[in-house]
Order: C-alpha cells, then structure tokens, then sequence
C-alpha cells in the first residue's frame, strides 16, 4: 500500500507500484467511485463486453428478472 496526497487542484498521483500493477500508462482510461467511505479506482475496460464474458453461463435464476425489473421502480 502506498500513500498520496490530494494536491490544491484536487488531483493526486497514483503511486508508481500500482500504475506498475496495472501496467497503466499515460492516457488511459480509470473509472472512479465513491463508495462506503471509501474511493474505489479501477482501470476501465477496453470492452465490456469481454470484460463481462461468462459471468451468467449458468443462466439466470427462476423469477430474476421480473425481480429485477421490479426493483427499477
């Protein structure tokens, strides 16, 4: 774990171990959310749609997308 400081402007620097990590380099795309306190940083996927592939190959439970739908108000 590295530390980094919010400058004036509102900007920090990611430490060099996790652009390393991450193999990031100038230009490309992070997405950024807060959440639980906390601020989450990922790298944004060239694709999403490989990104997302084979998360449902079991298929979808019984009921999960009127559920679903449901919750949307």
């Amino acid at each position: 774990m590295a530390e980094t400081t919010l400058s004036s402007k509102n900007q920090i620097v990611i430490p060099r171990e996790a652009r390393e990590a991450l193999q990031l380099k100038p230009g490309d795309k992070l997405l950024v959310r807060a959440h639980g306190g906390k601020i989450l940083i990922l790298e944004k996927p060239k694709s999403y749609r490989n990104a997302i592939r084979g998360l449902m190959r079991k298929g979808y439970d019984k009921g999960y997308l009127g559920k679903e739908r449901e919750s949307w108000g």
